[in-house]
């Protein structure tokens, strides 16, 4: 064992998964980490919890193998591949064919990923869908991993096929097929990117996308050679980290996070033309999945120190105002405004040496998508919550405006 821990302090920190193996050779675990040499030397550790089976026959763990990836999306998958192919005793001891998942692409013009699970396939057919990936061992966790990908390549996910009031073709996360944004070539070249994905393909992928890059630059395609500049960019710097923040979380399926209280606050600015300038926060508290408003915590600000029509910032007044108040801190901050909004957000919470999560949520130049610029890690809430906070922050601040302007009138 003391061997085996010199070995262990000489392992790399990087993304990657583990292999424990017995005097045989035989793979009893395989496992995903952050950095693999501070996960690893977690099982050997005196605070070892023993939560999980293979922790109970660490003695019999006599060589250690590792495998790099670039990312930990990339390590999940790679793990899974590796459950699915060695079979390894302490990965599926205590679970039955029915408990795991697979990743279905459906049969359509426009095709979107659906999660069934193995009873669900053998009701409906594996003919119902163009190809089928898995199994996976965490609903949970293909689910993140989809989020990720879906990011860098947007598919249509909803069951209706219209993008009419779809946040998620707002937002970027859809590239609108049924609105005419994006032709079936296209579309499917992005489906094809996380299938690549899933495959444990990157390298593969990143390649075919620079070639695309390069042939859309030289036929002055510019717009597209930056799309597939900006795909390119974003495979090489994945940011995955809640996809293994707590595996303990990932093992109870949600049922913790559904249990944590969380606070979220929702700012908004109204004026015409910087008169009657006011700002509003509003605040929603609840379980992840029960998250309701707070009226008695909501406030209304009219705006001191900023002449004319400045958003920005009227904004950084009412952070500093809210911040400068021992009031409840929240688990996120709701800014309806683009990166200004957030620059100045992330001024007010650095001089307080607050560490508060940050999205803010702008209209694009179409008007027809959101831009959406975010700080820190966001915590996992629905779309649904999210648009109801900004409408709540700005129906609140109009309000306010309206009764101003009305008190002016009256005068």
């Amino acid at each position: 064992m003391l061997e085996l821990k010199e070995k262990i302090k000489k392992l790399p920190e990087t993304p990657g998964v583990y292999l424990f193996k017995n005097s045989r050779e035989t793979v009893l675990y395989v496992g995903k980490a952050v950095s693999l040499r501070d996960r690893v030397r977690s099982y050997f550790s005196d605070a070892n919890n023993f939560t999980r089976p293979i922790e109970y026959v660490l003695d019999q763990v006599k060589k250690i193998e590792t495998k790099k990836t670039d990312s930990v999306l990339e390590a999940y998958i790679k793990e899974q591949e590796l459950i699915r192919l060695l079979k390894p005793k302490y990965n599926v001891i205590g679970k039955d064919d029915k408990s795991f998942v697979f990743v279905c692409i459906t049969n359509e013009e426009f095709p979107t990923f659906l999660i069934k699970r193995k009873t669900d396939l053998e009701s409906e057919g594996i003919k119902e869908y163009s190809k089928v990936y898995g199994p996976f061992t965490s609903k949970y966790m293909i689910v993140r991993a989809l989020k990720i990908m879906r990011k860098i390549f947007p598919y249509h996910s909803a069951k209706q096929k219209t993008e009419k009031g779809c946040l998620d073709f707002q937002i970027g996360l859809c590239p609108g097929p049924y609105a005419g944004e994006v032709d079936q070539k296209q579309y499917r070249k992005n489906i094809r990117g996380i299938e690549m994905m899933l495959k444990g393909k990157k390298k593969t992928l990143m390649k075919q996308i620079k070639k695309d890059m390069k042939k859309f630059s030289k036929d002055c395609k510019f717009e597209k050679a930056a799309e597939k500049r900006n795909q390119f960019f974003a495979l090489g710097h994945i940011q995955d980290m809640a996809i293994i923040n707590d595996e303990n979380l990932v093992n109870h399926d949600f049922s913790l996070s559904n249990r944590k209280k969380m606070r979220i606050e929702g700012y908004d600015i109204s004026n015409i033309g910087g008169q009657f300038n006011v700002g509003s926060m509003v605040v929603f508290e609840g379980c992840a999945q029960n998250i309701e408003p707070s009226s008695s915590h909501y406030r209304k600000f009219k705006i001191k120190t900023i002449d004319g029509a400045d958003d920005i910032g009227a904004m950084k007044e009412i952070l500093e105002r809210r911040f400068g108040n021992k009031w409840s801190l929240p688990d996120l901050i709701l800014l309806d405004g683009g990166k200004g909004h957030l620059s100045v957000g992330k001024q007010v919470l650095c001089k307080r040496k607050l560490k508060i999560p940050i999205l803010a949520i702008a209209k694009g130049s179409t008007r027809k998508k959101l831009d959406v610029y975010s700080h820190g890690e966001i915590p996992h809430i629905s779309k649904k919550i999210i648009t109801q906070v900004r409408d709540e922050a700005h129906r609140f601040a109009i309000n306010y405006h309206k009764k101003l302007r009305k008190k002016e009138f009256l005068k």
